[in-house]
């Protein structure tokens, strides 16, 4: 596969740009297929804007099936399920109860900080080369932990003490005194100082736009299809005419899962449904450091002069309208913890479905159609992952990887 290709990618959220990104940037023509009126009005459009690259580890983990079952009985709690008569949830469903044990959970967080890491120092290339106007900073990111048992347990798997270090509930506050108000109902918190935090949505439009001025790039509106072709590849439709390209990479997000299936591919992803806020607190309210709730899986962002609020996940959802319910419990919960947030009266509330594999670990790999890749799967960590997924699809165009799924 190696050599200058003409490649097509479908999707234009930050899985898809940053990968054309780094396609073009490889010296392939990169044309860029997206559905809607512009890029990153999907599950990119207002995600929880942290770049969370120390703390990767998977929804999959030990404890988590117990402490989902607890949850069931509380419709305010952090994660809600809604079981349908859907093989493909039931599948994915077991696949993430095989995936929830301590072994399995480190071996994929593993994978996901590789990912992340390289990422991280590939976007600060981007930025000194000019990618600007999404809102990025450094402030590090501030876990605070309820109970004690998870704290200390997050703080034993601390592997390099320079890059994150366990915090005292006082410590904790010292970095971010606008949540002091939780000192006495804390154990501790894990501080990573090199995280960051960005718009994605503005980062979405700030990569449509330098790719723009790449002689190599195009982008198309439009709907693709996939069809089985001729000679072990697969035919692509835009608008429903051929469109001919050297390669294929499937970056659509959860709609990934039907563009696949004419093809008798089965991607093992599905759509957890993620709530956010936008909200302008008043002055003083808006936390510097970026910082997460754990026990209650809540994260808050300061983006400019926005609070991004984001949290939950329902699992089997089939849509991204907004629940009132979940909604009034999630403002409930953040007037309790960061008081003045909603002083202004304005709440921009939003909700999407996050492509998930049932490991956490997303599906960057050939298909068994020679012209077919994939690079899906992505969950809540997409902005978090997305360029170093990049730099990972493009050493497979270049040969690097022969493997194949599907």
């Amino acid at each position: 596969m190696a050599g200058k290709r003409t490649i097509t990618i479908i999707g234009g959220g930050v899985i898809g740009l940053t990968a054309a990104r780094a396609l073009v940037g490889a010296g392939h023509d990169v044309t860029l297929i997206e559905r809607r009126e512009d890029v990153g009005q999907e599950a990119s459009f207002a995600n929880g804007g942290q770049l969370s690259y120390r703390y990767v580890s998977p929804l999959a983990d030990a404890g988590v099936v117990r402490d989902a079952l607890g949850w069931l009985l509380h419709p305010h709690a952090p994660i809600s399920l809604r079981l349908r008569a859907d093989p493909g949830q039931w599948r994915w469903l077991l696949g993430f109860i095989l995936a929830c044990n301590r072994q399995t959970n480190r071996t994929n967080a593993a994978i996901l900080l590789d990912l992340a890491l390289a990422g991280q120092a590939e976007l600060r290339r981007w930025r000194h080369a000019g990618l600007d106007d999404f809102l990025w900073r450094r402030p590090g990111k501030l876990v605070l932990y309820r109970e004690s048992s998870k704290f200390r347990r997050a703080a034993r798997a601390i592997a390099d003490p320079d890059r994150q270090r366990a915090l005292s509930p006082a410590e904790c506050m010292a970095v971010e005194p606008v949540f002091a108000g939780l000192q006495s109902r804390i154990a501790g918190g894990i501080f990573s100082p090199e995280d960051e935090v960005a718009d994605c949505a503005l980062f979405c439009v700030a990569m449509r736009k330098s790719l723009a001025a790449q002689p190599g790039f195009r982008l198309v509106r439009g709907e693709a299809a996939l069809a089985p072709g001729s000679g072990g590849r697969c035919a692509l439709a835009v608008n429903g005419r051929p469109f001919e390209t050297d390669l294929i990479v499937l970056a659509a997000g959860i709609a990934s899962r039907v563009l696949a299936h004419p093809l008798g591919i089965d991607l093992p992803l599905y759509g957890l449904k993620g709530y956010s806020l936008t909200t302008r607190p008043r002055p003083g309210t808006l936390p510097a450091v970026s910082v997460t709730d754990y026990d209650n899986r809540v994260v808050y962002a300061g983006l400019g002069d926005r609070l991004r609020i984001a949290a939950m996940v329902d699992i089997g959802a089939e849509d991204t309208t907004p629940d009132p319910r979940r909604l009034a419990a999630l403002r409930a919960l953040v007037a309790q913890t960061l008081p003045g947030a909603f002083d202004r009266g304005e709440d921009a509330p939003w909700a999407g479905l996050r492509p998930a594999t049932p490991t956490g670990v997303p599906v960057i790999a050939r298909s068994r159609y020679d012209n077919l890749l994939f690079n899906v799967g992505h969950g809540a960590l997409g902005f978090t992952l997305s360029v170093g997924s990049a730099l990972r699809l493009t050493d497979i165009v270049a040969g690097a990887d022969a493997r194949a799924i599907g």
